[in-house]
């Protein structure tokens, strides 16, 4: 009778998955050995050199500059997406126009598309003959094969990480605080102001770090429209594959460990981010 009781208390915890033994110990193994392993091999190859000739290789003014230009261009394609991104979000939850599902649609292309048909596309649409391109450069601003060429595409396969990060924050939110803010005197941007924007300031860094983190590796869609000159328009994933295309593979790993690094800061700022924005929005348990 007592494990009959027991089975039907409410109070008793089931788990959905049975076996708890085997599933962590085989998500531990597929970790190991799909992230851990590769990743700890990038070290311990750079581990090889001493201190001094590691300097120098992550230190040499080439790579300087490719540090420069990858997260300089991504931390602004970043702050771009968080402000258009955030306006985007707000039209499409907030009004209906015509092609309005097309456009939610149109929001997670880039996560589908190629990032080297984004390249091409890009570097076609902004070159000197392209549609876009033969309009800006009599104006003397030049796109494609320059720096800003490298933001344009980081901002293209950036914006759909603010998107659908700020989105469902806007679904939730309840039109009647505006309304409430509004019967007290409120202006429209102190509304937003002091209303809505604390409300999405977590989702939103989320975002932003997503985008920032997502544009920090990209590779496809910027290689093509960059021009890959040295000291200019060239990124550090593409220098990392020069020096393994030259078969300096402890080279490309030295350089490699300070992308690694970097990302694994960038990963644990978004999950603490994450974690503040649930707690914030009353999601957390």
């Amino acid at each position: 009778m007592s494990a009959v009781a027991t089975f039907f208390n409410p109070t008793r915890q089931t788990r959905v998955l049975p076996g708890f033994g085997l599933s962590l110990g085989y998500t531990l193994v597929y970790l190991s050995l799909m992230v851990l392993i590769p990743l700890s091999a990038v070290f311990l190859r750079s581990a090889t050199l001493s201190w001094s000739e590691f300097w120098y290789i992550v230190s040499d003014p080439r790579v300087v500059a490719t540090y420069k230009l990858s997260f300089g261009t991504s931390l602004l394609a970043a702050a771009v997406n968080a402000v258009f991104g955030l306006a985007l979000a707000w039209a499409l939850v907030r009004y209906s126009f015509p092609g309005k599902k097309l456009v939610d649609a149109l929001i997670d292309l880039p996560f589908a598309l190629p990032t080297a048909v984004a390249g091409i596309a890009l570097t076609a649409l902004y070159a000197g003959n392209g549609w876009v391109g033969q309009v800006l450069e009599p104006l003397g601003i030049k796109v494609a094969f320059t720096p800003l060429g490298v933001l344009v595409a980081l901002v293209f396969i950036g914006v759909p990480f603010v998107v659908r990060t700020v989105q469902p924050i806007l679904e939730d939110l309840e039109t009647e605080l505006e309304e409430a803010a509004s019967s007290l005197g409120a202006q429209r941007w102190t509304t937003f102001h002091r209303v809505i924007l604390p409300i999405l300031t977590p989702a939103l860094l989320t975002g932003f770090a997503l985008a920032f983190a997502r544009a920090v590796g990209e590779y496809g869609s910027v290689i093509f429209i960059a021009g890959n000159i040295p000291m200019v328009s060239e990124i550090t994933p593409l220098i990392i594959i020069t020096k393994l295309e030259q078969y300096d593979y402890v080279g490309a790993t030295a350089i490699a460990v300070v992308m690694l690094v970097f990302s694994f800061v960038m990963l644990l700022a978004i999950n603490l981010l994450q974690a503040w924005s649930a707690k914030r929005s009353g999601r957390n348990r």
